[in-house]
């Protein structure tokens, strides 16, 4: 069974930092090739896109979060991360990873792209 499991929200002051890790598992994912990514949800706001990272590592970001986000993978793990630096009280937000299983080199942005989603983590930044 596919499973998506983040970990690592919580509550963060103003310019401080979080990382979250989400960790793939099931036969689903045995493969290569698929494209992990991140979205965001604040409060009365549709799901947006955040970051994403290719099989090979080609990485994408939303305008709001560069400079800022970083996101990574350990393929041996099944696993993507995001390290969020220098936070902001907009950062505020229910954060899902996703998976989307098509073998490309490119980064899809939009949500119907991803076929996979975690529970997701809550992350709140106090100003």
């Amino acid at each position: 069974q596919a499973q998506l499991v983040e970990s690592g929200g919580g509550l963060v002051q103003a310019g401080g930092s979080l990382r979250l890790s989400c960790a793939a598992s099931g036969r689903t994912f045995s493969g290569s090739g698929y494209v992990m990514g991140w979205f965001r949800q604040a409060p009365g706001k549709e799901r947006g896109f955040v970051a994403g990272i290719s099989w090979s590592r080609s990485t994408y970001y939303a305008d709001s979060v560069k400079g800022r986000f970083t996101i990574s993978r350990d393929n041996a793990k099944n696993t993507v991360y995001l390290q969020m630096n220098s936070l902001k009280p907009e950062d505020t937000a229910v954060y899902y990873c996703a998976v989307d299983m098509r073998t490309s080199p490119v980064v899809t942005t939009t949500e119907e792209g991803y076929d996979y989603w975690g529970q997701g983590t809550q992350v709140t930044v106090s100003s």
